[in-house]
């Protein structure tokens, strides 16, 4: 038995090698092309962006729900005993601002 190849046969695997590499050049071409460089570049900005407007959202989420958490009981209604007085104390806060912003203006 021998393993000799024909002369035919080592010229369709030439043909069929370069073809081969005809390709795997191609898609280098495509991959390291500046507009293919870019358009990865925006894809993974993009991701990393949505991922930290999410990662914020849920924080957001979560902190209002917090604070609901401290106002409202499981049921739905306040709880007055911490609405008064954070009620009080906002109408406090925007009167001394109030009565600053004129003292200004004079």
């Amino acid at each position: 038995m021998s393993d000799a190849r024909s002369p035919a046969q080592i010229e369709a695997d030439i043909i069929t090698r370069r073809e081969q590499l005809a390709v795997v050049l191609d898609e280098i071409g495509v991959r390291v092309h500046p507009k293919t460089i870019i358009g990865d570049a925006k894809a993974k900005a993009a991701g990393a962006v949505d991922r930290t407007a999410g990662r914020a959202f849920v924080a957001v989420n979560r902190t209002v729900s917090d604070v609901k958490a401290q106002f409202v009981r499981e049921d739905g209604a306040p709880r007055l005993e911490r609405v008064i007085p954070a009620a009080l104390l906002a109408v406090g806060v925007v009167g001394l601002l109030t009565v600053s912003a004129r003292r200004k203006k004079r």
